[in-house]
C-alpha cells in the first residue's frame, strides 16, 4: 500500500467519523425539539387551521320554506363571514374603543414599569427582592378575579374609598369607563412588565456604570443615557405584547358589562367574538366568531409591524 493511499484511507475514515458524528449531532438537536415541535404544532398551527376552515362555513337551516325551518346544516360560504366582518359597523366600533384605549393606557403602563426596573437596579432599594415579587403579585392574580375586585371597588354602594372622593365622581360612566379598565390593567400588568426591563437592566455590563461614574455621570445621566437606550429591545418586546393584549381585551370589560348593561354585548371585539359564538348577537355561529377572530389577529399584526418598523427606523436614525 503506497503512502498516497493510507492517506486516503485516513482521511475517508476521518470524514466517516466526522460526519457520523454530525448526524448523531443533528438527530440529537431534532430529539430535544421533538416535544416543544409537537405542541407547536397541536397548540398553535391546528387551532389556526381549524378557525381558518371554520370561518368558511356557517349554519344554515336546512328547511326550503319562507322562513327556513329544520335543522341548522354547516354549509361552505367561502369568504362571506370575512366580509361582513370587514363591513361590521359594531366590530369597528369596538376596535376603535381599545384603540383608544390603547393610547393612553399602554404608554402609562410602560413607563411605570420601566421607573420600577430601574428603580430596583438601583443600591437605594434594600431587599429588592421583596419588593420585586411585591410588584409581580397583582399578575398571578386570576384575570376574572382582579376585575370582580375592581368592579367592587368602583362600586359607590359598596366602595370602601367612593365616599371619600368628591360627589358625582362616577368610574363607570360612558366617559370613563375605559379609563377605568385601563387602571385595572395597568395594575395587573406593570409588574409583569417590570421584569423583562429589569431582566435587560442585569444584563449590561456593570463596568459602563463605573466608567461613567469615573467620567462625573451622576445617576440620572447613567439611566437616561445608558440604561433607558440599552433596553431599547426590551420595550419594544413590552409595548409589543402590550398591543395583542389590548385586542383582546376581554376579562375587565365582561366584568364590567355586568354591572352597566348600556356597555352592550359587542364593547370590544373580543366580546363580540365570544357573543357571536355563543349566539348573544346577531349574526352568529362559530364561523362567523372565527372570522371576527381572525380579522383581530390580522389588526393586532399589522399594528405589531407597523411599531416595529417605525421603531428601527427610530433606532436606525439614532
Amino acid at each position: 500500500m503506497t503512502a498516497s493511499t493510507t492517506s486516503r484511507a485516513v482521511n475517508g475514515g476521518t470524514t466517516t467519523k466526522r460526519n457520523r458524528g454530525a448526524r448523531h449531532q443533528a438527530l440529537t438537536g431534532w430529539m430535544f425539539m421533538a416535544p416543544f415541535s409537537v405542541l407547536f404544532v397541536v397548540v398553535f398551527l391546528v387551532p389556526i387551521i381549524v378557525s381558518v376552515r371554520s370561518s368558511m362555513f356557517a349554519e344554515v337551516p336546512s328547511g326550503d320554506g319562507l322562513y327556513g325551518g329544520g335543522e341548522l346544516v354547516d354549509t361552505f360560504v367561502g369568504f362571506d363571514n370575512f366580509a361582513t366582518a370587514v363591513g361590521s359597523e359594531v366590530f369597528w366600533a369596538g376596535m376603535g374603543r381599545v384603540l383608544l384605549y390603547a393610547l393612553f393606557q399602554i404608554p402609562v403602563m410602560t413607563i411605570a414599569a420601566l421607573g420600577l426596573a430601574l428603580l430596583l437596579d438601583t443600591f437605594i432599594v434594600r431587599r429588592p427582592g421583596f419588593f420585586r415579587l411585591a410588584f409581580f403579585l397583582p399578575f398571578a392574580i386570576p384575570g376574572v378575579i382582579a376585575a370582580m375586585i375592581w368592579l367592587y371597588l368602583y362600586t359607590p354602594e359598596v366602595s370602601p374609598f367612593m365616599s371619600f372622593l368628591p360627589e358625582g365622581t362616577n368610574f363607570m360612566a360612558p366617559g370613563t369607563i375605559l379609563a377605568s379598565m385601563a387602571n385595572m390593567t395597568t395594575w395587573t400588568y406593570t409588574g409583569y412588565n417590570m421584569l423583562i426591563f429589569l431582566a435587560a437592566l442585569q444584563t449590561i455590563p456593570r463596568d459602563l456604570y463605573e466608567a461613567a461614574r469615573l467620567d462625573g455621570a451622576t445617576g440620572w445621566q447613567i439611566a437616561t443615557r445608558i440604561k433607558i437606550p440599552l433596553v431599547r429591545g426590551a420595550a419594544l418586546l413590552a409595548v409589543l405584547l402590550s398591543i395583542i393584549g389590548t385586542i383582546q381585551l376581554f376579562n375587565e370589560p365582561v366584568i364590567m358589562e355586568s354591572a352597566n348593561p348600556w356597555m352592550g354585548k359587542a364593547y370590544t371585539p373580543m366580546m363580540l367574538t365570544y357573543n357571536s359564538m355563543m349566539g348573544a348577537v346577531s349574526p352568529s355561529g362559530t364561523g362567523m366568531a372565527s372570522a371576527y377572530s381572525l380579522l383581530m389577529a390580522v389588526v393586532a399584526g399589522a399594528l405589531a409591524i407597523v411599531y416595529a418598523l417605525l421603531q428601527r427606523r427610530k433606532g436606525a436614525s439614532a
